[in-house]
């Protein structure tokens, strides 16, 4: 992982290097193509509040001339009006995290039609043209937590999956890899699929009724550490569920986020691993992709100089980030974002 460009000319450095660029302009920090409208998609999760934060130094640092933020609050409607007043507004990019990825698509197709490029940040738009997307690769994630949980139980058990959204590319992504390495790979461990909508309290009620009927869960996937950390933990503490990483009856515990807080649950045994989703370089690179589209600079699939992969996705290019696995021997890597975070 890479640390904030904190210059315009780190920026270019950065943009130069990726696959099939021309010049970059130097003085212009993105204010010379327009502005740009950036729309969080909610701010009730840790993981979100630290993007917006590295966001928030990118645009301080000058890498794009960005419009007051708007929140949509994960709800599709009021994305696609924050998105109308961007326009109104007189954006000439936009960046978005749609978590309705199907619902999305009509809005799309308006933007592409006004010539307004697009920068979707952690997920997938189902359809309609998008200038890049930058997430990671979500079935990695769902595959590597199986893996993980699948040798840590030794191919037997009882596990809860906390599915997220299953509107979302990112929840089916997830929750289809994780079956499918279950299915193949340890096929002695029984999944209980819980869908979540992305909500704590939803995950918290959902396990308790699970750990009602079934005495025997052994491990846990949590898809979004950020919404389903602390419910979770509140929970297995009130059932004296809670046991120490390498005590008896410990319930082996994999999320998906990488927030301080998962990693400071990983020190203390609570949690045993998370995949650390960046935070970091979603931010940064939603904003230089929004810079390269204003600059008129196009991007081919192929690797990266960030350790990263371009792909071909049907309706434009997608950016795979890497997310690294955390666990008790890499847990104070300063290469990790939660670890660069400046302590409140």
């Amino acid at each position: 992982m890479t640390r904030l460009r904190t210059t315009g000319t780190a920026a270019c450095a950065v943009l130069l290097a990726v696959a099939a660029l021309t010049g970059c302009n130097r003085e212009s920090n993105g204010a010379g193509g327009g502005k740009v409208g950036i729309d969080m998609p909610r701010t009730d999760t840790d993981f979100w509040n630290s993007y917006q934060q590295y966001l928030e130094k990118g645009v301080d640092k000058g890498t794009v001339s960005a419009l007051p933020l708007s929140n949509s609050q994960n709800d599709i409607s009021k994305l696609v009006a924050n998105v109308q007043a961007f326009t109104d507004q007189g954006a000439k990019a936009i960046v978005m995290a749609p978590q309705d990825t199907g619902a999305i698509s009509s809005t799309l197709e308006q933007l592409a039609e006004k010539k307004i490029p697009v920068v979707s940040v952690d997920t997938r738009p189902d359809s309609g043209k998008v200038y890049m997307v930058v997430r990671a690769d979500n079935r990695a994630y769902g595959t590597k937590a199986c893996e993980y949980l699948g040798e840590k139980l030794g191919g037997k058990g009882r596990v809860a999956e906390l599915q997220g959204d299953l509107s979302s590319i990112n929840g089916r992504d997830r929750s289809q890899a994780f079956a499918s390495c279950m299915k193949k790979k340890y096929p002695g461990i029984k999944v209980h699929e819980l869908p979540t909508d992305w909500k704590g309290d939803v995950a918290s009620a959902k396990l308790q009724s699970l750990l009602a009927q079934h005495k025997d869960v052994n491990g846990i996937y949590m898809q979004a550490g950020g919404a389903f950390l602390q419910p979770t933990l509140a929970l297995l503490e009130q059932k004296r569920l809670l046991k120490p990483a390498g005590s008896d009856k410990h319930i082996t515990i994999i999320s998906n986020d990488g927030i301080p807080e998962e990693l400071d649950a990983i020190r203390s045994g609570k949690i045993d691993a998370t995949l650390s989703q960046p935070a970091d370089l979603y931010a940064q690179w939603a904003l230089n992709y929004a810079k390269a589209a204003l600059d008129g600079k196009t991007f081919k699939p192929g690797p990266t100089d960030h350790g990263s992969t371009i792909v071909k996705i049907e309706n434009g290019l997608e950016d795979q980030l890497p997310a690294p696995l955390v666990t008790k021997e890499n847990v104070d890597d300063k290469k990790l974002w939660a670890n660069q975070l400046e302590k409140k």
